[in-house]
């Protein structure tokens, strides 16, 4: 549940931010009377990444206990810690060479610093690593830079980075990419967003892009099913894939594989709202201060990429892929570390965090794809799926 990258929707609203200091609710209004109804994803795009107003574009932590969710890295160091042993698991498949991490939407930095934390006891990984992050929030790259590392750059896309060679990492970040909602009556309709005394929504033909995406998918939905087709991250994917020049991309999200999440018994969709740390499913309540979110469609992950020349390497959920790594072993390792032995206070602790994040990991799911390599056998992923 991260921020990404900018669109030429949001260099749009730059531009009108500059003129204007209305609430982020009026700019959205005012731009449906000037211009008519604007499609959800548009809708979605405004209330997240507006700059200055947006969810994502404000300057406000929206992780922890002051904030509207909890993510792994935010629980405990182990998770940032575990996913280091599979990059350096990554970095001897690619013969402990030069070794690039590349983090979308690092948040608060939290896990890019467990990551550098434990990978400097690795002297020889170390001495060859870049750590780039991908983040376009001013707010969230000063939070990162407190405390970083020297190995850490900052660039503003993917294609900046040269010579890339390593594993492109994104945590809760896809799930936030704007979607289009469709519904199928007659014909597949797409939701537009209006306002009369009130936000109300409307639909239109869907444009043969959505068809296309559903059709490539093999997906029909039934009559008065409704969705989210994300487009958005099968260009993510694509331009990844073609910057890549050899190594990984690991993708952890909520989301599922096309049939589960087109499946007959899901005709709402998975839109849903965090505030405060509660959940709805109305994205027109707290616009620019609730996070909107959508899950991802992994099978179009591994589809799109494949057009790019990236490989399908393992599919798990993040409750096996931590387990994997040993999840366990590293608690505990932790908790002895923070005091002299594990007592009852510790190891209470350390059942909790277990219990959390497997818990947690059972909703979240761990995409492995790579370029130029043959299938690994990663110890994150030894209880993978062998097809998505």
């Amino acid at each position: 549940m991260q921020g990404w990258q900018p669109t030429a929707l949001k260099l749009e609203c730059c531009l009108l931010s500059n003129t204007t200091n209305m609430p982020l609710r009026e700019i959205i209004i005012d731009k449906i009377k000037k211009e008519g109804p604007v499609s959800f994803r548009d809708f979605m795009e405004m209330a997240l990444y507006y700059p200055g107003a947006g969810y994502y574009a404000n300057e406000r932590d929206p992780v922890g206990g002051s904030g509207d969710y909890y993510t792994s890295p935010y629980i405990t160091s182990a998770f940032g810690a575990l996913v280091a042993k599979q990059l350096e698991e990554m970095w001897e498949l690619l013969g402990k060479r030069k070794f690039t991490v590349v983090e979308y939407g690092a948040g608060n930095g939290c896990l890019c610093r467990d990551i550098m934390q434990h990978l400097k006891k690795n002297e020889a990984l170390y001495s060859g690593l870049r750590y780039c992050i991908i983040e376009k929030s001013p707010f969230m790259k000063r939070k990162q830079k407190i405390g970083s590392d020297e190995k850490v750059y900052w660039f503003n896309s993917i294609t900046d980075i040269p010579a890339l060679e390593g594993c492109i990492l994104s945590n809760e970040v896809v799930d936030n990419f704007a979607v289009h909602q469709v519904l199928m009556q007659n014909e597949l309709m797409e939701v537009f967003v209006d306002y009369k005394d009130g936000f109300t929504e409307c639909l239109r033909p869907a444009s043969p892009k959505l068809k296309h995406y559903l059709l490539q998918s093999a997906v029909q939905l039934m009559p008065g099913f409704r969705t989210e087709i994300n487009l958005r991250a099968t260009e993510w994917i694509g331009q990844i894939a073609r910057t890549l020049q050899k190594g990984f991309v690991l993708t952890i999200d909520y989301g599922y594989p096309v049939s589960e999440l087109y499946h007959p018994l899901r005709t709402s969709g998975t839109l849903l709202c965090y505030y405060k740390h509660q959940i709805n499913d109305c994205p027109y309540i707290h616009i620019g201060e609730q996070d909107i979110t959508a899950h991802v469609n992994f099978s179009a992950l591994v589809q799109w990429g494949l057009k790019g020349g990236l490989q399908y390497g393992g599919f798990t959920s993040q409750a096996y892929f931590l387990l994997g790594l040993g999840l366990t072993r590293q608690l505990e390792k932790m908790e002895k570390n923070a005091g002299s032995s594990i007592g009852a206070l510790h190891e209470e602790k350390v059942r909790f965090l277990h219990n959390f994040l497997l818990g947690m990991g059972k909703k979240i799911k761990v995409l492995l794809q790579q370029k130029g390599l043959q299938k690994p056998c990663f110890s994150g992923f030894q209880f993978s799926s062998p097809v998505l």
